[in-house]
This record gives structure tokens, sequence and C-alpha cells, in this order.
């Protein structure tokens, strides 16, 4: 499959995209899909690779039982592997498209649908590996023009946007009513963007997401985290108005400090619709270190899905029933499934980092 972006028309002149006609909508309007890479690299899980598979079978078996599973295979090993485990699960497809590594979110297309609610579109943003942190990551890099391709030739995706702006999926966030969160630690970076400025980065980000507010919520860190404190690491919105936010468990926790002081950011926050934010407390684990690292522990890297939410655990009972709890009171209308990810974020990342998903059209339902 050709890894040329250049194939889809690039937007860089204001005028050639009318902003009124899509939307990049809440992850818990319908969806018609969930796009999944299967795991291969074994650096990223170095000594635990052989728990990993395993998890990403139970995360696409679980999510295929309430919509569609694109899975990427990556690399001929790791493709057979996936059809082997998966290959026959109804609603799941496999697809032999390259990857690196499995944080889809990041790399993947950002999904808009049109106003009249007929038509998709994708958002392609440069990739750079998390500020060139990794390499090789060029599969990665070219897999949602991959995606899109794929999507074009089935007459599934109207349009595509091609911007010049490194930007990861994992690192932007919005309620659907246009509001969108981020952090300018994970896009207003040198190794990233260093020739933009911040009016230039939220007109960018307006003008393909079309939101109308961008709500800079800096100051969180979690300590392990590769990604320069990815939004979706430390703040999610569960409904419009409404965010849950990364709290420590102690004040002995090196991450107190800077997620208190996060918090009173968010207090401070007025969304696109003119509300203030509701903050509720999503309280992280104690501390836990594998082979001597400390791993980036939040339940707010949830993924919502249709009628359930995927939520991590981490083997902490006490925090892990209270997450479990909170967000089964914050989703009334979804099923919690709890997914053992202690393993897992050994690789530095959790379930929404592992999945992307593909809203729902009005065609879909013909």
């Amino acid at each position: 499959m050709s890894q040329d972006t250049n194939q889809f028309n690039t937007l860089n002149d204001q005028s050639t995209i009318d902003a009124n006609r899509y939307r990049w909508v809440a992850e818990w309007e319908p969806h018609e899909a969930t796009w999944i890479s299967w795991p291969h690299n074994q650096e990223t899980w170095s000594g635990l690779f052989e728990a990993i598979p395993p998890i990403a079978e139970r995360l696409i078996r679980t999510l295929a039982e309430v919509e569609k599973v694109h899975v990427l295979g990556g690399p001929q090993s790791s493709h057979k592997i996936a059809v082997k485990q998966v290959g026959d699960v109804a609603n799941v497809e496999i697809h032999p498209i390259l990857t690196n590594d499995c944080w889809i979110r990041d790399y993947g297309p950002t999904f808009l649908v049109s106003e009249d609610q007929n038509d998709l579109g994708a958002v392609l943003w440069k990739f750079n590996a998390w500020g060139n942190k990794y390499q090789p990551h060029d599969d990665d890099t070219a897999a949602g023009a991959n995606i899109a391709k794929l999507l074009k030739e089935r007459g599934d995706l109207d349009d595509v946007f091609c911007s010049d702006l490194v930007a990861e999926g994992g690192g932007l966030e919005t309620d659907g009513e246009g509001t969108l969160l981020a952090t300018s630690s994970s896009i207003k970076t040198y190794s990233r963007n260093p020739n933009w400025n911040e009016t230039q980065i939220e007109s960018e980000l307006k003008r393909l997401l079309g939101v109308v507010r961008v709500l800079w919520i800096d100051g969180g860190e979690l300590a392990g985290d590769d990604t320069d404190s990815h939004i979706d690491q430390l703040v999610r919105f569960v409904r419009p108005g409404v965010v849950v936010a990364a709290v420590s468990y102690s004040l002995d926790d090196s991450n107190a400090p800077k997620l208190a002081k996060q918090f009173e950011v968010l207090k401070g926050c007025v969304d696109a619709r003119g509300r203030h934010l509701e903050i509720v407390p999503l309280v992280t684990p104690p501390p836990r270190y594998i082979q001597g690292k400390r791993v980036p522990e939040s339940y707010c890297n949830f993924y919502i899905a249709n009628g359930i939410i995927v939520v991590p655990t981490f083997g902490y009972r006490e925090t892990d029933d209270a997450a479990i709890a909170k967000l089964t009171e914050l989703f009334p209308c979804h099923v919690v499934v709890p997914i053992d990810a202690a393993s897992f974020i050994w690789g530095l990342g959790a379930f929404h980092c592992a999945t992307q998903q593909q809203p729902r059209v009005k065609r879909d339902l013909i």
C-alpha cells in the first residue's frame, strides 16, 4: 500500500476548507469501528512482551462485541499471528498495513463527521514519534495515510485533510461541542513544531477540527510518561462541561504537586459554550515500578466504545475499584469493562493510546 501522503490534497491555504462542513465529534458518539494495531515491537515491552498479545486479543474481542474492529497486522510475522488469534472473530478485519508500534491513537487519522452527518472526513497530522524519541517510525508515519487510502478505495471516506502540524491523537481531547483540550508540552515544542507559535497552532486546530476554543491544560505530568504529557493520560471529557482529572493517591507521590497544579488550571477553564468545567477527580494508583522504572498509570486512559467503557486496571484494588465505580456512575448508559493493564503499561501507554475511533455517519445506517 502506498506510503505517499501527497496523494491527498493538502489544506495549507486557509481558504480551501469550509470550517462549517466538518466537526470532530466526541468519543462517546456512535462508532462505526475501532482501529487497533497488533503489538509486535518487543522493545516496547522489554522482558514482558509475551504477556502483551493476549491482552490485545482480549481488547479486540471485547470491542468486536459492540462494533467493527479494524486491525493493522504490521510486519508479515505479526500479521500472521493476528490472523491466527483473532482472524476468525466476527466483526474483526485484519489489514496488511505496516507499523512500528501499536500506539495508533497517535499516528492514526483523526476522523471527522460532516454537519449533516452524511460524510466522513479524516485529518492526517505529521507524526515524528513524540519528538523523534524513537527510531524507526517510518511505518507509523505512513499508517494514517494508508488507512485513509483503504477507506477511500472502499467509498467509506469522503475527504482527507493533510496538516503540516506535528500532533498526536492522544494529545487532543474534545467534547464534540467546539472545545479542545491539549497540553503545551506535547504540541508547542521545538522537537515537534519549532516554526509554529501558539496562535498558528490554535488556528490550525480550529480550522481542521471545527473547534472554536482551545484550552491549554498545563502543569500536569506523570512520572515515566514519554509523550510529554498527553492529555488523554491526564484529563478526559465524560460529557460536555464535565471532565475527569488524574489526581495522586497521596501527597508523597512525586506526581502530586504537578497534578494539583493541573487541577487548579482546570478550575479556571471555560468551554466553548461558556460553561465552567465540572471537574471529577480520578485517583491514580500508588507509584509502581517495573525493572526499576516508574510506569505512568492513569485511569484516564479509558476508551469509550458503543455501549461500553474499557478501563485499564493496574492491580491495586483500592484505586482500581474506585475508578470502576466512578466511571460507572459517570457513564450510566455504558457497561464498564475493566481489563488488566499492569503489564501493558510497561509500554508507557494503555487502551486509549492503543485505539482510534471511526465515528458513524448516516450512510452506515442504510
